[in-house]
Parts: C-alpha cells; structure tokens; sequence
C-alpha cells in the first residue's frame, strides 16, 4: 500500500491509508483519529504535515529531538553504521559502538556514576532501575529490601514495574493488580516544604529495611514542570543516606541538555546512585535508553552476583548507539547546552510576560528548555469547569488554537490544567517569542469563551 500517495489523495475525503490499523499511544478513541495531524517531515525547530502546514514542534517530538529534526549528519552515521554492522546483541560479547559509547556517558554522568546498562526506552529503563535495585540489595545481604518510594502524579513509564512507580492512579486502572511494594508520596507541588519529610515518613513506614530505593524525576514533568524547592534533593539525598535507602533519578525526560546539563540533576547539586535516562540521547532519531550506575553498586554485583539478570535484546543496538555518540558531538560542538542556560531567561520572561495580561492564567514555572504554564479550570466568575465543559473549552478551544497557530505542544491535566513547552535545544530567541505569541492568542480566545473578556 502506498501510504504517502494515499495521503496526497486523502483530500478527497478519503480516508487516510492505515489508520484502521494503527493503534496510537495515549490517544482517545473518541478521538477522529482520521482528522489528526500526519507529520511528514521536519527540519531545526519545525515539522510539517502532509497538508503543508507547518508547525513549530514545542515538544521536541516528546522531550526528545535535543538537536532538532533533518540532522543529515545523524543519518549518515546511522548508514554507515549499519553497513559495518547493523545489530549484534550485548549478550557475551562486545562490539564498539556500545562500548564507545559506555564510555562516554561515564565521562559526562555526574560524581561516579560510571557503568551503564542499555535498553531501548524510558519505560525499559525505569524497569531496569527496579531490578538494580533489588538485586543490589540481595547481592548486598538485604535481601528483604525490594520496595520503591515515588511521587504522586509523577509519570515513570508503561511496563508493569514502570507503572507501578507511577503515582498516576487513572494510568494503572485498566492494568490491576500491579507488583506490590510501591509507595506514593506527596509531590513539591503538592507539599513544596514538607515532600522531602514525606518521603522519610514512607520509608520508616515501610520499615527501612524493606525499602530499596527512592525514584525521583529531577524536574517533575506530570503535573507541569514541577521544579523543587532549592534544598529538596539534599534532603531526600541525606534521607536515603540516613537509611541505606538508593536514590534514583529518572532522567528520561530531564537528561541530555533539557535543563542545561548533561543530567539534570545537576542542576541540584546531587549526585545519586542511578539515573535512567532515553529520549536526548539520540534526539529520536532511534530508540535508545539506559540506566547508570555508580561504582559501589558496580563492583557489589560484579563480587556478590553470578549475573544482572535481565537483558534487552536490542539493548546498546549499534546503530542506535552509533547515532547518540554522534547526537552527544553535536550538543558539544554546538554549545546547545550553554545555549540553554543562555537562553533559560528569556524563556521564562516571555511567558511571564504573555501570562501578565490573562488573569486565567495561575502560574509560569520551569526551568532550563522545560516550561509550563498553568491555568485556573474555571470560569471569570469563579465557576468549576467540569466534564463536558472542561472538554470543550480547554482541550478544544485551546489545543485547537494553538495548532491551528502553528504550535504543537502539549495541553497536560493530570493534575492541574497546563500548557508545556519543551523545544529543541537548538531554538533561539524568535522561537521562544513564537512560542509564547501563540500561546498569549489561544489563552486570549479562551478567555473569550470563559467570560474573562469581551
């Protein structure tokens, strides 16, 4: 089936070839999915459809394309990788590429945070964090420690064990019973003075030495950019300490420049005992994701364990390996994090200074490439939106609006309602001052609708 001459002719009134078959990821089957967007190319900070509209990608793909889309040198690399050697597994053996790149990302990880283990995506990486954990503590002699403490809202992946650190309960319903042995506690947003303390609460509960780790985005992303109070990770670093607790940080989202560091956490001064990380390490261009670890728990598995064992397949691929050495040169050569921390200011204060003249607007927060803007779900008079009508003005007026302006990013209410931007790490100025003009138009047209204007 020629998909793309079906797409050419889908203005007919057609529908489009596939869309019968493909099932889309989060995406409502209320949901015309024949009327949704079909991305067919994209170059720097935009994409286009197959309409010929062209859309600024203020998502980044999905906190993923770090150094934007159409990079031919990505291309090339995987080309050539994949005419030497196009797969062999990480199981018993070595092949360059992998270690390569190994050792690269012990070069740039933080503290001593040296050995990694390749997957191929966020969820499988939180799952491998999982399994470190428990079989560090066995190999340790504590064995009775296999529970997880996280955040509620807090969004950590799709596989079972991914899900089940998830603080999401309307993500985990159809899914029932889950693995036992997890604990959500409250978020920064939710308890910004007390979360660290919360956290310490559930491991006494739990009783410490159940517990095996603590996991933690850097930056929150469900809920809206949820950027902790400036002691949060000391805390909690010296609440795992205190009860021979590992501290994670999942970095899926918050790694590779999103925030200005190689790993967010970074930004925090911190240095924990794992980090996941997917998504930048090759901008997208392939799958990829892993977990590093530092040397104490390297060296207690390799003396007190036969074998990690788990595995993936398609874990340290070459080519996907191949593609984020050269993706990590690119964000060197170009200054793209430098360009983030340069640019993290202006970011801020373009939205700060579109939310000053809408009073539906609650809050601007964020950090680094990573923003949110959060509005109130009401009415000028104060009156609740709710179920139909919060449908149809906040995820019709204001999607639709800031689509049909050119803007896809993302419109989020797993808590409260917010608009977040996270664009390639290589946007300047004029994009972020794009970002927040579309959304200071859709913002002012629901308002409109919600009486806050005439």
């Amino acid at each position: 089936m020629d998909v793309m001459r079906g797409l050419e002719e889908s203005g007919s009134g057609a529908p489009l070839p596939g869309v019968e078959n493909l099932m889309l990821h989060f995406t409502p089957y209320s949901e015309d999915w024949s009327k949704l967007p079909v991305i067919v190319s994209g170059e720097g900070c935009y994409v286009t459809d197959d309409k010929g509209n062209s859309y600024i990608d203020g998502l980044a793909g999905l906190f993923t394309t770090q150094v934007g889309h159409g990079r031919s040198e990505l291309a090339e690399v995987a080309a050539k990788q994949m005419k030497e050697l196009g797969f062999f597994p990480n199981w018993s053996m070595h092949h360059p590429r992998s270690l390569e790149l190994a050792a690269r990302i012990s070069e740039i990880a933080p503290g001593d945070l040296s050995s990694t283990f390749f997957v191929s995506s966020g969820s499988e990486a939180v799952e491998t964090v999982i399994k470190l954990a428990r079989q560090y503590h066995k190999a340790n002699g504590e064995a009775e420690r296999y529970k997880v403490v996280s955040r509620k809202i807090a969004y950590h992946g799709t596989t079972m064990g991914a899900l089940s650190v998830t603080g999401l309960p309307a993500f985990k319903a159809p899914f029932e019973p889950l693995l036992q042995g997890f604990y959500h506690v409250p978020n920064t947003q939710q308890d910004p003075e007390g979360a660290a303390e919360a956290i310490e609460e559930a491991i006494e509960f739990g009783p410490p030495e159940t517990v095996a780790a603590v996991i933690l985005e850097p930056v929150q992303n469900a809920g809206g950019c949820l950027v902790p109070p400036p002691d949060y990770w000391r805390r909690v670093r010296e609440i795992c300490d205190r009860h021979g607790v590992l501290l994670v940080s999942d970095a899926v989202i918050c790694a590779f420049g999103r925030l200005g560091e190689w790993f967010g956490i970074e930004r925090f001064d911190v240095v924990p005992d794992m980090t996941s990380f997917a998504k930048g390490v090759t901008s997208g261009y392939l799958p990829m994701g892993g977990v590093v670890v530092n040397e104490k728990m390297s060296a207690t598995l390799k003396d007190n364990a036969p074998m990690f064992m788990h595995g993936s397949t398609f874990g340290g691929h070459p080519v996907s390996s191949a593609v984020a050495i050269e993706n990590i040169d690119i964000i060197e050569r170009e200054g793209l994090l430098k360009n983030v921390h340069d640019l993290e200011g202006h970011f801020g204060d373009e939205l700060n200074r579109m939310a000053a003249d809408h009073p539906i607007v609650k809050e601007v927060r964020g950090m680094g490439f990573f923003w949110a803007v959060e509005v109130k779900p009401e009415r000028a008079d104060g009156t609740p939106l709710e179920g139909d009508e919060y449908e149809k003005y906040f995820k019709g007026v204001v999607s639709k609006k800031l689509l049909e302006g050119g803007l896809i990013c993302r419109f989020d209410d797993k808590e409260d309602p917010v608009i977040q931007f996270s664009p390639a790490l290589v946007a300047d100025k004029e994009i972020i001052s794009k970002i927040a003009g579309i959304t200071d138009d859709a913002l002012t047209e629901l308002e409109r609708e919600l009486g806050y204007r005439g």
